[in-house]
């Protein structure tokens, strides 16, 4: 049956009255608050849930970061803050919608491979932790040093000789434009100025999206034992080895939870196991998508239905300027369905088969292709799934000039 196959790639679904219940709302109630649909909503008890359950699960010496990038809407992000142990960026702006939160800057760090001399000068003044991914950067670090006498605080980004299998996006092994070669940094560190720089750690991160706890144990394996020689190397205290995220959620048909409990035995051992320099410094996992994808959902409204030659058509207010990555957009070779239920229609004595599109004039604006739901009229509302990670800010909400989707957190 549908709802079979879409509970198996879903962590919860609270029904009443066969509606769907977000944070105890109703689609058209949810709709209603934002003002109009299309919307994104976050639920903020899920969101808390999946931080205490990794938390409980966890080594308790294990630090937790939240990668903004994932989803950076303010409210999200202050929400996030209060449950995390640090923030993660990925440019200025990000930077300072961190800085907003009230969480310290000490527990914030950046990431990017290209950061401009701007970034760099207000991450210094701002007083995060800079992940360094090229000698350039770490010059152009010193530079700022001796014309204003502030020390960057800085961790090395590492791109190791491994890769993580079966992560849904390489980031690391072979030639990459992340980070430094490992076989680089022994000449780096041992050329480092820590009187104009002031050195924290590592940042090792091998690929996202994985599913698959053996490839994850294999990665943190060789994260472990890559960071144990370069702490060896280091010219002074190393306080913090981030290990990168790469915890997945399931998104397509096929796909099966992610069994965390290994991946974090296994945390447990290789944290017991550190040399006693390791053992000095936190251990930082840093998760996005994992943190807020299924605690996301987007919601629009059906405006018209049609039969094009046998074919019945849902059109909708929603689609990919909103949501690329639903719409394949985002780096499906074939095109999958996230999971998509009519939310004010879960189960029905009738089904058809519909394909469902939004506005634009492509038919690349796919909401969801080939599904067999409960009838549909004008009115009813199509929600998206696992869909708290990046949605609004990673789609071309400008192509064709269509209204911005609305989000809310709630």
């Amino acid at each position: 049956m549908f709802m079979t196959k879409i509970h198996d790639r879903l962590h919860r679904v609270t029904v009443q009255d066969n509606q769907l219940l977000i944070a105890d709302k109703t689609a058209e109630q949810l709709v209603a608050i934002a003002g109009s649909s299309p919307v994104y909503v976050y639920a903020r008890n899920e969101l808390a849930e999946r931080v205490a359950q990794l938390k409980a699960i966890m080594p308790n010496k294990l630090k937790l970061h939240y990668a903004i990038k994932a989803n950076p809407m303010a409210a999200v992000v202050d929400h996030m803050a209060s449950l995390v142990d640090g923030l993660d960026v990925a440019s200025g702006k990000e930077m300072l919608v961190a800085l907003g939160s009230g969480i310290s800057s000490e527990d914030i760090s950046f990431a990017g491979p290209a950061k401009s001399e701007t970034e760099l000068n207000a991450a210094t003044a701002a007083g995060i932790v800079i992940n360094v991914e090229s000698v350039l950067e770490l010059e152009r670090l010193y530079d700022i040093h001796d014309n204003t006498g502030r020390k960057a605080k800085i961790a090395f980004r590492v791109n190791p000789d491994f890769e993580l299998k079966s992560s849904g996006m390489k980031m690391a092994g072979g030639p990459k434009q992340f980070g430094i070669d490992a076989e680089q940094m022994p000449d780096i560190l041992a050329n480092l100025d820590t009187q104009r720089i002031d050195f924290k750690g590592f940042h090792i991160f091998s690929g996202s999206q994985n599913l698959k706890p053996e490839a994850l144990i294999d990665a943190h394996n060789k994260t472990f034992e890559l960071a144990e020689r370069l702490i060896a190397l280091s010219p002074a205290t190393v306080e913090h080895v981030n290990i990168g995220g790469g915890l997945g959620i399931p998104y397509f048909p096929g796909e099966k939870k992610l069994d965390v409990a290994p991946v974090a035995e296994n945390l447990k051992q290789l944290i017991v196991g550190r040399s006693a320099a390791f053992a000095k410094a936190d251990v930082v996992m840093e998760l996005g998508r994992y943190l807020v994808g299924e605690a996301g959902y987007y919601i629009c409204q059906v405006t018209d239905k049609k039969v094009s030659r046998g074919q019945t058509y849902l059109m909708t207010d929603g689609g990919l300027h909103h949501h690329l990555s639903n719409s394949g957009n985002f780096g499906q070779i074939i095109r999958k369905n996230y999971p998509v239920l009519i939310a004010n229609k879960i189960t029905g004595e009738e089904l058809e088969k519909v394909e469902i599109v939004g506005p634009l004039c492509t038919p690349l604006d796919i909401v969801g292709a080939r599904l067999e739901l409960p009838i549909a009229e004008v009115g009813d509302y199509v929600t998206v799934f696992q869909s708290g990670a990046y949605g609004a800010t990673a789609s071309p909400q400008d192509f064709l000039g269509h209204p911005h989707v609305k989000e809310l957190l709630i």
